[in-house]
């Protein structure tokens, strides 16, 4: 594995392609983060209030709200997760407020359908209020005062086709606003997601077409000067079978006398029917077997540090996401 060191890392932005467990990944790493006595935020910004189903709470204002206590580390007391989910009109009429003292004629174009025009017709503008209230979380100033300041900021981002796009606010405005407020905000906020203060971890499973997106991910956060972090292989199943039994079954090699004779051993009486389909069984688990392990050297030639999670048999829930954590807090992410 590539050695790597996240402690000035403030923003971790975790994306994966849909379906890899980027949500729960983001989750277990702002909890992993919550140790030290670390104060850590946990954002969203696609609106399906997933940190509310997996922390089994109310679903979320567009407000920061406590949510859990990180883990703890030797006998220090544990920082704290706080969430937040980041809405798009929300923020506009927060930086209406803050910037302009708009608050009352704010609320009136928020009333008349403004906002929500605004932030719908040009999604460049959309994408720079989401990451501007991130940029505001990370360095938090005088404009915020009574404001919690966090040690590390999770984010939960969109998919990895979108990522780029996403973080890239500048070439995002570039024909909507050359000048003016929302061009300094997106120039500002381009500061930090090209800093080394942050860090785009990419989540993956062991299957050709999310390891491939990741791949291409990684190539288009490069081009776009954007720092790419870890990258973090979800849901990998345990190895109860050692590598040449997998061979031996692939490659036919089992003698089904052996297995009867285990399977008497055992006390079951088997016919020649369940034999034979357990041996297919078998054989469909050490091809998969085969094509993870292919999987596995294609994710380790992508040159970045990789840190493995694996399937709970039991779901995901809060003691599931904790377990997680553990595990990245143990391989050194957190």
């Amino acid at each position: 594995m590539v050695d790597a060191d996240w402690s000035r890392v403030r923003l971790h932005v975790v994306t994966g392609k849909g379906g890899t467990g980027k949500s729960t990944v983001a989750a277990a790493l702002a909890l992993a983060l919550a140790s030290h006595g670390k104060q850590v935020l946990l954002c969203e910004v696609e609106g399906r209030q997933g940190i509310a189903r997996m922390f089994d709470v109310d679903p979320l204002p567009y407000a920061e709200r406590r949510i859990a206590t990180g883990l703890r580390h030797d006998d220090r007391r544990p920082g704290v997760v706080h969430a937040l989910h980041i809405d798009a009109e929300a923020a506009l009429l927060e930086y209406l407020a803050m910037y302009y003292k708009l608050g009352r004629a704010g609320r009136a174009l928020d009333r008349f359908g403004v906002i929500e025009f605004a932030t719908t017709i040009a999604p460049g503008v959309r994408d720079v209020l989401l990451t501007g209230k991130v940029f505001e979380a990370v360095q938090r100033n005088s404009r915020n005062k009574s404001a919690t300041r966090y040690d590390a900021v999770v984010l939960d981002a969109p998919p990895t086709g979108r990522i780029t796009q996403f973080l890239n606010v500048n070439d995002e405005l570039a024909g909507l606003a050359k000048v003016g407020p929302i061009k300094s905000q997106a120039d500002t906020v381009m500061t930090l997601f090209r800093s080394p203060r942050t860090a785009v971890h990419l989540v993956t499973v062991l299957e050709e077409m999310p390891v491939q997106e990741t791949a291409d991910g990684i190539v288009e956060l490069t081009r776009a000067r954007l720092p790419v972090g870890a990258v973090i292989v979800n849901q990998v199943r345990p190895r109860d079978i050692s590598a040449d039994e997998l061979y031996a079954v692939r490659s036919e090699g089992v003698d089904p006398a052996r297995i009867t004779a285990d399977l008497k051993e055992a006390g079951v009486e088997p016919d020649d029917g369940l034999v034979e389909e357990l041996l297919e069984e078998a054989r469909d688990h050490a091809v998969r077997r085969a094509l993870e392990d292919g999987q596995r050297d294609l994710v380790t030639g992508l040159g970045r540090p990789t840190y493995e999670l694996p399937r709970l048999p039991g779901g995901i829930d809060l003691g599931g996401l904790y377990e997680l954590a553990e595990d990245l807090k143990v391989q050194g992410l957190a």
